[in-house]
């Protein structure tokens, strides 16, 4: 039968995708309410995200990319 996880994977791979969705939100306020996750700190990285792109990812910055 597997582990545990192995199990929710395998059911929540049968689930349509916005009960999915549900399901990786509730495993998200599992981990910020037992303190396995900081939800304050990945909501600000996740707001920062398309702006830190824009400036990461450009032609004229690939010389940063080899180091």
């Amino acid at each position: 039968m597997g582990t545990t996880a192995d199990r929710i994977f395998a059911q929540a791979s049968r689930l349509p995708e916005p009960l999915a969705r549900e399901v990786l939100d509730f495993i998200g306020y599992l981990e910020a309410r037992h303190g396995l996750r900081d939800l304050l700190s990945e909501d600000l990285k996740a707001a920062q995200d398309g702006a830190m792109r824009r400036v990461w990812e450009n032609p004229d910055d690939e010389v940063w990319n080899d180091g």
